[in-house]
């Protein structure tokens, strides 16, 4: 029996995407460092990789699906299969994911409230021998969900731990905002104090590269208001919906998205600063930084100053005295 009519069996639903490959599929083939390598699938228990490994995994970090169900790796349903545990954010949202392919491995619910409290008992059990594999409601487990205490615990116990690759959105964010850029910063869900907020928003106005976060649907248009007010010039992606029917993405200024209408799961991409040649005396530099970003003195002074590459004390006096940094 070939590995792919293994999982046929195992997921009847995805029958038919299996019958896309030969009936008997002897070997993959890809390339590994400039030459063509052939290896069976792997076996369980999955090995951390087919090129030699003796030693096997017992926690698994599988991404699962952020909207489209049919989203969703053969090598992690074959995973969910087969540990003995399944960690959820949310057992009634995952059940319907593991309902949807026939998997019947008990799970159980681990999140941001419980996380700690079941540390000790799932380290436990993975020293004991157990497989168990951590999943979050959607995307990647880790990035802004629960897990990465837990990895960390393992990481200290000299405990195995793999994750299996799959739907990220802040990465499907950037791809599909379609700027060009060499590096990213991501900051998780903006702060919802305007205070704090107007700090992150600032630092990706300046970043060298764009900034990837997340917002609520109900705070959207207010940050898009306050991007609209202290950098107007900054172009924004606006992605919703992503992998869903209604996908949409919107970029361009801030400006032109306060009218529009922004529902559901949204992630917010945010060009970078062009790069700053500061040339200009420093209180002229304060002055501009604070018209055109909305800034008090104070604010101003402090960023003119990481805009330099000087303390802000030194700063500071150059304004005073009126001398160049």
């Amino acid at each position: 029996m070939t590995y792919f009519t293994k999982l046929a069996k195992q997921f009847p639903c995805m029958l038919d995407e299996f019958e896309k490959f030969p009936h008997n599929p002897p070997t993959y083939s890809y390339w590994w460092h400039g030459q063509v390598v052939r290896q069976e699938p792997a076996k369980l228990p999955f090995p951390s990789s087919n090129l030699g490994a003796t030693y096997f995994f017992m926690l698994y970090l599988v991404a699962t699906p952020i909207g489209n169900l049919a989203d969703i790796t053969l090598r992690a349903l074959e995973t969910l299969k087969n540990v003995d545990l399944i960690l959820c954010e949310d057992t009634r949202q995952s059940g319907i994911l593991l309902k949807k392919y026939g998997i019947e491995t008990p799970m159980k619910s681990f999140h941001k409230f419980s996380e700690k409290k079941l540390e000790d008992a799932i380290v436990r059990d993975l020293q004991a021998g157990k497989k168990i594999a951590l999943i979050s409601d959607a995307g990647t487990p880790g990035i802004n969900d629960p897990g990465q205490k837990l990895v960390e615990r393992c990481q200290r116990e000299d405990l195995k731990v793999t994750s299996l690759p799959g739907p990220s959105a802040p990465i499907l964010a950037l791809t599909l905002a379609g700027f060009v850029f060499e590096r990213f910063q991501f900051v998780g869900f903006l702060p919802k104090k305007a205070g704090e907020r107007k700090k992150v928003l600032l630092d990706a106005f300046f970043y060298p590269g764009v900034t990837v976060c997340f917002e609520s649907p109900r705070r959207i248009h207010k940050t898009l208001e306050e991007i609209a007010k202290w950098g107007p010039e900054q172009e924004v992606a606006v992605v919703r919906e992503m992998t869903k029917v209604y996908e949409e993405i919107m970029r361009g200024k801030a400006k032109r998205f306060l009218a529009s209408e922004i529902r559901g799961e949204v992630v917010l991409v945010i060009e970078g600063h062009k790069k700053w040649e500061v040339t200009m005396p420093p209180k002229e530099h304060v002055s501009q930084l604070q018209k055109e970003y909305d800034l008090t003195k104070q604010e101003a002074i402090k960023l003119s100053a990481q805009l330099r590459g000087v303390s802000k004390k030194k700063m500071y006096d150059c304004f005073i005295s009126d001398e160049d940094v």
